[in-house]
């Protein structure tokens, strides 16, 4: 009698162990794809953007000219800033629909902030090291889903280098400096690449201790996953860029 409910015990275990690993496989796919369909809107509007910025003979338009010349354009830079602020505060009281179409939207904003990319870098340069970011990305981000080590560590000091990054970037702004700009890119690159583990890791850890809560709750949570891992991908992809990037 003792053995079989020893049986029993095992079988229940493994039971629950493969509905939540079927479970955090299908929550991991929605983060995944609400991420990648993220990037696409940002691609298309920031192409989208890029060429109704100029004319046939290369000049700027008037759209162009108020993106890009025009002090509209320090709202542009900053609006997505304030927008993940405001996003992650009124996210609880958002429905799941209306938290995607805060990041759809979002993700048009960033195309609309990076359209100048199709101005200052070749075609291929961009789709090239789009596909190394791919890559790299897959790679860290794998690494952090199967990685038995405990990274929940790297969080603050990630962040506190977030905000270096940040503080640099609005200087350098006024400063100009190529060499400041060179450690920015390469300090951005190892930060977003740590980050991309991280919150991978934390994204699944989450997913962990939420499982069997209620489908609205964790759909919000994948949403903020994606957003996560989105910008990850954004910012590794835009440092990247600097370094592998051809300018026109």
């Amino acid at each position: 009698m003792a053995e079989y409910n020893s049986y029993r015990t095992a079988q229940g275990v493994g039971t629950r162990s493969a509905v939540i690993d079927e479970g955090l496989r299908a929550y991991m796919n929605r983060v995944y794809g609400l991420m990648s369909v993220g990037m696409l809107v940002t691609a298309v509007f920031a192409w989208g953007i890029s060429t109704l910025a100029v004319d046939a003979s290369g000049q700027l338009t008037a759209l162009g000219s108020a993106i890009y010349m025009s002090p509209l354009k320090w709202v542009i830079m900053f609006a997505p800033l304030l927008v993940v602020f405001g996003f992650g505060a009124a996210l609880n009281r958002l429905s799941v629909q209306g938290a995607t179409m805060v990041f759809y939207g979002f993700a048009a904003l960033i195309g609309l902030s990076i359209s100048s990319i199709f101005l200052v870098y070749t075609a291929f340069s961009i789709v090239q090291t789009f596909l190394v970011t791919a890559i790299a990305f897959a790679g860290l981000s794998l690494w952090g889903y199967t990685t038995k080590k405990d990274i929940s560590g790297w969080g603050s000091f990630l962040i506190m280098g977030v905000i270096g990054l940040i503080v640099a970037s609005i200087v350098n702004i006024f400063l100009q400096s190529s060499g400041l700009q060179f450690a920015i890119s390469l300090l951005g690159v190892l930060i977003f690449a740590g980050l991309t583990a991280y919150d991978t890791q934390k994204i699944k850890n989450t997913y962990l201790q939420l499982a069997g809560s209620d489908s609205e709750f964790l759909g919000k949570t994948a949403i903020m996953g994606a957003l996560q891992l989105y910008l990850d991908f954004l910012n590794l992809f835009m440092f990247l860029l600097s370094f592998l990037g051809n300018r026109e």
